[in-house]
This record gives C-alpha cells, structure tokens and sequence, in this order.
C-alpha cells in the first residue's frame, strides 16, 4: 500500500521559508516520480514541482527559482523546500506519486493529506 503523509505547512511572512516534507511508505520513493501540488480557496490544484526516480526536477513557472524539491530514498523523504515566499504562495500543498514524471494531476495516482501554508503580507 502506497501511503504519503506531508507535513511542514504553517504561518510565515512575505519573503520568508518554509520547508515542507513527504514522508513515503517503504520504497515508494523508488519506484514512482513524486511531486507537490497546491490548491488556493476557489483555485484549481496547480502543478508546484516534481522529481523523477532518477532524479530529474521540474517547476511550475512561479515557483521556478524559488523552491526546490529534493529527495532522500533511504528516508522514504521528498522535501519541498520554498523560500522568497509571497502571499500568492498561501495553499494547501499535497506530496503526490505518479509513474513517471509529470505536471498534470491526472497522472498522480496516490495523494498526501495536504498541508496548510499561509503567508502573511
């Protein structure tokens, strides 16, 4: 069973950072490309960043430059590292695992809880 709990969400101001995290069950991480989502209050879930298995990333274009994502297999762990972050960033973030790489929603198969971002102006 293909579990994913992400965490690290939580209230910080304009131009500060925040590091969220994904924890996978044992060798999820391995197996599929993982990537972050996030939905703002009367917004589509929008594409934030994805790694592949073998480690090849992609941005979404506001968050290119910004955020970071990375992983430690051993841990089962993709982290979402964000900095410069603007009131625009405020959502719920979703850690979520496809096949392979990519940017659109229908092709991630498994979903985190989310966690709750807010930055404050």
């Amino acid at each position: 069973q293909v579990q994913l709990v992400d965490s690290g969400g939580g209230l910080v101001q304009t131009g500060g950072s925040l590091r969220l995290s994904c924890e996978a069950s044992e060798r999820t991480s391995r197996t599929y490309a993982m990537g972050w989502f996030r939905q703002a209050p009367g917004k589509e879930r929008e594409f934030v960043a994805a790694i592949s298995r073998s480690g090849s990333r992609d941005y979404g274009n506001s968050m290119r430059g910004r955020f970071t994502i990375s992983r430690y297999n051993a841990e089962n762990t993709v982290y979402l590292q964000m900095k410069s972050l603007k009131p625009e960033d405020t959502a719920v973030y979703y850690c979520a695992a496809a096949p392979v790489l990519s940017t659109s929603v229908n092709d991630y198969d498994y979903w985190g809880q989310g966690t709750q971002v807010t930055v404050s102006s």
